[in-house]
Order: structure tokens, then C-alpha cells, then sequence
């Protein structure tokens, strides 16, 4: 299995190549040659297994240059530090419908799922391919990620790890699990702007090959944690296939049956792990996918041109405050017959105008797999505030997105198949939103909201995010987005 760039398909790499170099240098992303296909025998084996073990046997799949063996000693050392026995378990809300909780390893986001297993499919890439110098992991980040690539890279040997975060554009929660992260090979540093400034800047320094030739000469490279490396995607695939496992197990559907998802989506990554789960074999029939007031994907699933001159919002669920979606590109290179030249020319367009416009035989290839919808502030804050009543669940904004959309969804289609809600993140990295849609309102200070809503719900704050009240904070940077790559010579000199 080898893998090749949305932009120029006569580059072939092997898996622990892609792992390692993250991104391609032409600004394309990398994507497997082919898919693998499962069948019902596949998952009836998957079935009496462990979240590790379903995911050494999927990630196999993809990854031809690693052994069996190597994989399961992974995956078992990734998912040891979650507190449930399963690292993606789903929590049953009513008939129809369940939630899978991604939220329950040490940062408590749908992150930890890929970024504690990386750092093993990095480093191991590295020896794989025989790198002799050291890789500075460099990650933009919307709020999750950055916790949970500094979380699994700390201390890592042969590696660094700088995080770039919008400065106003994450919760208080999330930005003081950064800026008290631990360890002596991190630093984090805020943006003034928004996570797409991040973000660009980030690529910006991907693609700069005077740049890259310094840090060479110093025994650095870069290397990416964001989605955009397929080392971070591939273990996001296995949850999918995980669900449909665990619905076997409850007896809530039959081998064969098709399921949907309702996925919600910033960057796109996510909802792409789940599409490739179908490309697979997975019986998925919808793949529905939820934004907020940044509803740049339903614009786009609705009419087939992607625009991001619009307003940006700055929302109760800032991992999805984003207008450039990245991981789009791998869904339209599979979808355009894996054309390169169709995608440079739209993402050029996207880059030179702000837009561009597929084909309507793109646009009919999509329509009967994905759904969209997009929920606003209010929408969030009352859905959080209903759930809870009806069903005593708390959950946290981006969920209550999903789940709100879901809601348009099944009104609109009149369907009836089973939905698993992928619930990304504790309801208590965004408390002082959760308290307003308990009908409480929030305060200024995230660690006392923490204490707020443990008194209001019962429901206890996870232990990583309790211990932050005595956090001492190590990181207070911030700069301009002309600034980040002196950021990163400072970091590495």
C-alpha cells in the first residue's frame, strides 16, 4: 500500500513516509492508493474484540510497511490511559439513536483517539525510513488538537512539538490545557486572528523549501499532527468501524444493515474518516454533516461551490470556527476520478478567489451519501438545555450541533435507520456555554464554571480537567501571523 498527493499522483511514498513527512511539498494532501475492502467476515472478527485490537486489524490494512505485531503493541499502549474500557464506547439515548463518546482519554476530546497512537506511528516511521534528524511537529490548532498532539508527543525522544492556536478563538478551558502543557520538547504560541490564519501560516511554512533547507541544516524537518497527515486520519477510521461493531454487539441492527452518522465538522477530517470507513464496505448509508454559524460545508453540500468570503463567527464551539476545511481536498480528489490537475485548479481558485464551483458529476456523486445542515448559537444552547431534560445527558456544544442537525435530518428524510452521533469532546471544556443551556448563566472564569456545573448536573468533571485548577500556566506568547515561522526558528535554535 503506498500513497500518493492530491496534486501530483506521480509521487508514491511508502506508509511510514507519508507518516513522516505529514504533508506533501506541493501543498497536496496524501492519500492511499487504493482502498481496502472488508467484508462481513472481516467485521464478525472484529466483533468480540477490543478497541485496540479492532484497531491494529484496520490500521493493517492501510499500513503494509508495519507488522501485526508492532501494531497491537501500539494501539495497547495508546488506549491504556482512557477512563472507560473501551476508547470510542456509545452511550444509548433513545431507540434510534446513540452517541459515541470520543472524549474519555487524557484530554478529553475526539483527538486523543489519533494523537495517542501517532507519536508511535511517527517515531516508528522514522526509524522505518531511516531519519536521522530530528522532527519538529508543527500544528495549528481550533482548540482540541493542540492539547492532544502536546499531550502524546511530550517527552517523545527525537522529536519536538509547537502548537499556534487563534488567541481569542478557544475556550478558557482549552487554551489553559495548553498553556500549562508539560514537558521539555513543547511550546505554544497564540495567533492574532483566527484558526484559518493559524492554519494557513502553518501550510505557509509546509511549503517554504528555503526554509526547510535551514532547519535541515541545524538536524530539523517538519512534520504535521493536524488531520492533514494521514498517520493522524487513519486511526480516526477505526471508531466508525468500532460503532457498527458495538450496534452488532447490542443487537440494534444485523450484519449487513446500513447505519448513518452524524458527524460535527470544521476541518472536515472527522466526517472523512467515516466516509473512507464506507468506501471500505462499512453499510453506511448517510453521512450527515453538522456545522454552526460557519456553515461554509452546507452551503457547499447544498449548492456545489465552496465560499469562504463570508462572515466569520466566533461560537460556543470554537473546533468548528473554521471557513477553509482542508480535508475537503481528499473527498474531491476520489470523487473528480483522482484527477490532480481538476484539484490544483480549485484549490487555486479557492486560494486566488475565495471559491470554487465542482462539477454536477461531483455534485451527484456526493448528494446521495452526505446530508448538511448547520445550527446556530441559540439553536446550540437550547439543544444542550433539551437534552438534558428529556434524557438527563450532558453534552457538550459541537455535539449538541450534530444533534441538532440530526433533528432536520430525520424531519426532512423521514428516516428510520439507526444514528450514532459522533460526540467529540467533555462537555466541560465549554462549561460557561453548557450552564447557559441548563438555563444558568456562565462566568468569566472557566475553572470556577468547572466547580458551577458539578454542583448544578452531578455529573463529575473528568479528572484531566478537574487537576486544571491547580495548572500553573507555561506559555503566554502571542504574535502576529507574519510572524509564526520566526516563531519556529526561535523554538528550534
Amino acid at each position: 500500500m503506498n500513497y500518493r498527493s492530491t496534486r501530483d499522483t506521480n509521487l508514491s511514498l511508502t506508509a511510514a513516509e507519508t507518516i513522516a513527512r505529514g504533508l506533501s511539498r506541493e501543498g497536496g494532501l496524501f492519500v492511499p492508493e487504493s482502498i481496502p475492502q472488508i467484508t462481513p467476515d472481516f467485521l464478525e472478527s472484529l466483533v468480540d474484540l477490543s478497541f485496540a485490537e479492532r484497531s491494529a486489524a484496520v490500521m493493517k490494512l492501510y499500513l503494509s510497511d508495519f507488522t501485526e505485531e508492532e501494531l497491537a503493541e501500539y494501539t495497547k499502549a495508546a488506549y491504556a490511559n482512557f477512563d472507560t474500557e473501551s476508547a470510542a464506547p456509545l452511550h444509548r439515548l433513545d431507540d434510534k439513536t446513540s452517541f459515541m463518546e470520543l472524549w474519555h482519554g487524557p484530554t478529553c476530546a475526539f483527538k486523543d483517539i489519533a494523537l495517542q497512537i501517532l507519536p508511535y506511528l511517527l517515531t516508528a516511521s522514522l526509524r522505518k525510513t531511516k531519519e536521522e534528524k530530528k522532527v519538529c511537529i508543527l500544528v495549528a490548532t481550533s482548540g482540541d488538537t493542540g492539547k492532544a498532539a502536546l499531550e502524546g508527543f511530550k517527552d517523545v525522544d527525537g522529536t519536538a512539538i509547537l502548537v499556534f492556536y487563534p488567541r481569542d478563538g478557544v475556550s478558557d478551558v482549552q487554551k489553559l490545557q495548553m498553556q500549562s502543557q508539560q514537558g521539555g520538547n513543547v511550546s505554544v504560541c497564540g495567533v492574532e486572528g483566527n484558526f484559518d490564519d493559524a492554519q494557513t501560516g502553518v501550510k505557509q511554512i509546509f511549503s517554504d523549501p528555503e526554509f526547510a533547507a535551514k532547519l535541515a541544516e541545524r538536524g530539523w524537518f517538519l512534520s504535521s499532527a493536524n488531520s492533514i497527515n494521514w498517520g493522524r486520519l487513519l486511526p480516526q477510521i477505526v471508531y466508525y468501524i468500532s460503532a457498527y461493531c458495538d450496534l452488532l454487539n447490542e443487537g440494534k441492527i444485523r450484519m449487513g444493515e446500513e447505519i448513518s452518522f452524524c458527524v460535527p465538522t470544521g476541518n472536515f477530517g472527522d466526517i472523512l474518516a467515516g466516509y473512507y470507513a464506507r468506501q471500505m464496505g462499512l453499510p453506511v448509508k448517510r453521512l450527515i454533516c453538522a456545522s454552526n454559524s460557519n456553515d461554509v460545508l452546507t452551503e457547499f453540500f447544498h449548492t456545489g461551490t465552496y465560499n469562504r468570503n463570508r462572515p466569520f463567527f466566533t461560537t460556543v464551539s470554537p473546533s468548528m470556527d473554521i471557513l477553509i476545511s482542508s480535508n475537503l481536498e481528499r473527498l474531491l480528489f476520489d470523487a473528480s476520478g483522482k484527477d490532480p490537475d481538476y484539484i490544483k485548479s480549485l484549490m487555486g481558485a479557492l486560494k486566488q478567489d475565495g471559491k470554487y464551483s465542482v462539477s454536477p458529476e461531483i455534485r451527484e456523486k456526493l448528494d446521495g451519501l452526505f446530508w448538511a445542515g448547520c445550527c446556530d448559537e441559540d439553536g446550540t444552547k437550547a439543544q444542550i438545555g433539551k437534552v438534558w431534560e428529556d434524557h438527563h445527558y450532558l453534552m457538550d456544544t459541537h455535539t449538541a450541533v450534530a444533534h441538532r442537525v440530526l433533528g432536520q435530518y430525520r424531519e426532512q428524510e423521514n428516516t428510520s435507520e439507526q444514528v450514532v452521533v459522533v460526540s467529540t469532546a467533555s462537555p466541560y471544556k465549554f462549561c460557561g456555554a453548557v450552564l447557559e443551556g441548563l438555563g444558568h448563566p456562565g462566568n468569566a472564569d472557566g475553572l470556577t464554571e468547572i466547580a458551577d456545573l458539578e454542583a448544578l448536573t452531578g455529573v463529575s468533571a473528568p479528572k484531566p480537567l478537574a487537576a486544571l485548577r491547580n495548572a500553573e500556566v507555561r506559555f503566554t506568547q502571542s504574535v502576529e501571523k507574519e510572524q509564526m515561522e520566526a516563531v519556529v526558528s526561535d523554538f528550534l535554535s
